[in-house]
């Protein structure tokens, strides 16, 4: 049979700290991370709040002559990464490096070093620019430097399914070590696009919130009162096995990994599927691959982006799925407190998940 797959390690970075447990803490108090942008000048924008991660020094995770050739969300993922693996007891030396593997979701990779290249080639000329710049950019660099890094030699794989993309990512690297072509697997997501033209190209399709005047209450899922997502960045890694490689090594269990489901709305560019049909067949195979039924699931962990038309929808969704049910279950979304880290999102919110059953409870 499929061999199954357990949780044994997480690391965050995020709006609300630089680690698993401040991040959890924020979560369970209700805090939010979320203020007035400080990373570029949004003046201008309709929107000039996001989730920012605050004083992250790469330096602390990684070799000097490292972090300036890396963009931003890599170094996010190389920083989540190594907390996860120590938090994993995770002995890298002992382990075959073919049987490690990586699988990172992210958006749009190197958004603010792509525009920062752009301005020296206008500014100063395109031989100015930093020899690093095509590396630092690719949206498959986060991966790429994981497997570096960590001397990850197996399966290695970027997925950029827009905000589904962290989500996804973990889903895939289920499937890789159930197929078992990896022991272990680094799986999450990645995203650092606070840029002018981030932000400004989400702001033209009027998809972010303009309540600037209160950060702190701008991102709202599910309020009658929601005008927007409130952009932000940071990233959540798992740490992936083998049940029998966990137990061999005698590892902490958090969860189990027991079943994914993927679909596409084939809807529109942008907007989800009106009657929720997408998302309630990914949910539903979700559930079938994992063999338990609906009325088994204690909670969900909603995308929840706080926009017009993805709350009713998924609000739908979840009915249509449920049934009656789904006046029972408890729904939340962490995006009220972090803000949306887009491509990055399902691995924060995968950790949320997995501290909501080790602790009981939920944000």
């Amino acid at each position: 049979g499929k061999h199954r797959v357990v949780v044994t390690g997480m690391g965050a970075i995020t709006p609300l700290g630089l680690a698993v447990d401040e991040y959890w803490q924020g979560l369970v108090e209700g805090k939010s991370g979320i203020g007035s942008i400080t990373l570029c000048d949004p003046t201008g924008l309709s929107c000039t709040i996001a989730g920012e991660v605050k004083g992250f020094d790469p330096r602390n995770y990684m070799e000097h002559k490292e972090a300036p050739r890396m963009a931003r969300f890599s170094q996010f993922a190389i920083a989540a990464t190594r907390m996860a693996i120590e938090d994993a007891g995770l002995n890298l030396g002992r382990e075959n490096p073919d049987r490690l593997g990586v699988v990172i979701g992210n958006g749009i990779g190197g958004f603010l070093e792509a525009q920062e290249g752009h301005r020296t080639l206008l500014t100063k000329g395109g031989m100015k620019m930093n020899p690093f710049f095509m590396p630092i950019i690719l949206p498959n660099m986060a991966a790429g430097q994981i497997s570096l890094i960590f001397g990850l030699k197996g399966f290695s794989s970027t997925i950029t399914t827009a905000c589904a993309a962290a989500s996804h990512a973990i889903g895939e690297a289920i499937e890789v070590i159930r197929q078992d072509k990896a022991d272990v697997m680094v799986a999450g997501g990645s995203e650092a696009a606070i840029s002018p033209v981030g932000i400004a190209g989400f702001c033209v399709m009027k998809a972010l919130s303009t309540r600037n005047d209160e950060p702190t209450k701008a991102s709202r899922p599910f309020d009658a009162k929601r005008d927007g997502f409130v952009p932000a960045e940071g990233a959540g890694i798992l740490i992936l096995e083998s049940l029998e490689h966990a137990l061999r090594r005698d590892a902490s269990i958090y969860a189990e990994a027991a079943g994914i489901g993927v679909s596409s709305d084939a809807y529109h560019v942008t907007a989800p599927d009106s009657n929720g049909a997408g998302a309630s067949r990914a949910m539903r195979w979700a559930l079938e691959d994992a063999n338990i039924t609906p009325n088994e699931i204690d909670y969900i962990n909603a995308h929840g982006t706080s926009t017009p038309l993805n709350d009713a929808t998924e609000t739908l969704t979840i009915k249509t799925l449920f049934g009656d049910y789904a006046y029972q279950l408890p729904i939340s979304s962490t995006k009220s407190m972090t803000g949306h880290l887009l491509g990055g999102s399902g691995g924060v919110e995968a950790i949320s998940c997995i501290k909501t059953i080790n602790e009981r409870v939920i944000h």
